[in-house]
């Protein structure tokens, strides 16, 4: 399965949210600033994972985007999945040879397992140099 910058890019939107979680709602603008991302872009993105109930939008001079939940309670699996659709690497996998359809079934099931045991709290805290959790992020 390849995660187009759709699902990469809402991931980050996510991950700051996260890392500023309790200090008011934060502008897109000051995401795709930091991030060297597009903000129409960004735009784009938050309107799926507003809708989806993950972020919660505040209007006004002082205006942005906040999670709408802790970010220990959401999982990047959560994210990836409003942005991405269903995670699956094969399409038509009940079609496939026994043997293969077993295969990808694993696959799969590795790919959701680390999406769904990966917080945002886990993300947004992640330093290379403090990564006493021996997280890896790669399959």
């Amino acid at each position: 399965m390849k995660i187009s910058t759709k699902g990469r890019y809402g991931l980050t939107i996510m991950i700051e949210l996260a890392k500023e979680y309790g200090q008011g709602p934060i502008p897109l603008r000051q995401i795709a600033s930091e991030n060297n991302l597009s903000e129409a872009y960004l735009e784009q993105l938050v309107s799926p994972l507003r809708n989806s109930g993950l972020v919660k939008s505040v209007r006004g001079a002082y205006g942005g985007y906040m999670l709408s939940k802790a970010p220990h309670l959401i999982s990047s699996a959560d994210v990836i999945k409003v942005l991405e659709g269903p995670i699956q690497p094969v399409e038509g996998i009940e079609e496939e040879a026994p043997p293969q359809r077993e295969l990808w079934l694993r696959v799969r099931d590795a790919v959701k397992d680390v999406l769904e045991t990966t917080t945002l709290d886990d993300l947004a805290t992640y330093t290379e140099e403090h990564n006493d959790d021996g997280y890896m992020f790669y399959i």
